[in-house]
């Protein structure tokens, strides 16, 4: 995660920022953006996404480019849907990318640590909602705590290919050096977003976009 601009080869940059770009636009057109206008919502938005900076913020790395710190995409997708997560992560990773100085750095960012876990996350939520009883604990164990496990290491598969194909280092090394741990990492973000959203949807069900009262706990 975090890759900088060295790891990127100049020849892939106009296509890393034309699916950003697509990204945004579908960010733009699609959007619930009179949701934001409600300012209680506005304010959970910005809210949550100062607490994923601090995530972040407390971070470990190996080599340049590779590092590691929780994500909290999972939460964000549970707690706005999909567009809004995106867009969450979108300025996190512009923000870091602006003080850091690795403006090339962020289109790919954004790609592997937003549109890969939140698709991930996302598309579990969706098959859950088909396929499963709509009970809490499924809501709570499959898509927070399993979820975020799952996201967190799709994003791991990504950024490992990604430096592999792109040159940064070789595969053998990413393999022994840098996969493996996010197989520990998926265990903490797992706990966190487990406990987090647990938290949530009994304190503060509304600040829950994908959690239903009516669905998930009357009846039940």
């Amino acid at each position: 995660m975090n890759l900088v601009s060295a790891n990127i080869p100049t020849p892939w940059l106009w296509t890393l920022w034309l699916l950003a770009g697509a990204l945004a636009l579908l960010i733009v057109r699609r959007a619930w953006w009179r949701v934001l206008a409600d300012p209680r919502n506005l304010h959970v938005f910005l809210g949550a996404t100062v607490v994923v900076l601090g995530l972040w913020l407390i971070k470990t790395g190996i080599k340049p480019g590779l590092n590691f710190h929780l994500l909290g995409a999972t939460a964000l997708t549970l707690m706005f849907r999909p567009l809004f997560a995106l867009l969450s992560i979108g300025l996190l990773t512009a923000g870091l990318a602006l003080w850091e100085g690795e403006y090339a750095a962020f289109p790919v960012n954004w790609l592997i640590m937003g549109a890969v876990p939140v698709a991930i996350a996302w598309g579990l939520f969706r098959l859950v909602e088909r396929v499963l009883p709509r009970h809490l604990f499924i809501y709570l164990f499959v898509n927070a705590f399993f979820g975020a496990a799952l996201a967190i290491l799709a994003v791991g598969v990504a950024s490992t290919a990604f430096a592999a194909l792109a040159g940064a280092y070789t595969l053998d090394y990413l393999l022994d050096e840098y996969l493996p741990y996010y197989l520990l990492m998926s265990f903490a973000e797992a706990f966190s977003t487990g406990m987090l959203m647990t938290v949530m949807v009994i304190y503060k069900p509304e600040w829950v976009a994908t959690f239903d009262d009516r669905r998930y706990l009357w009846g039940k």
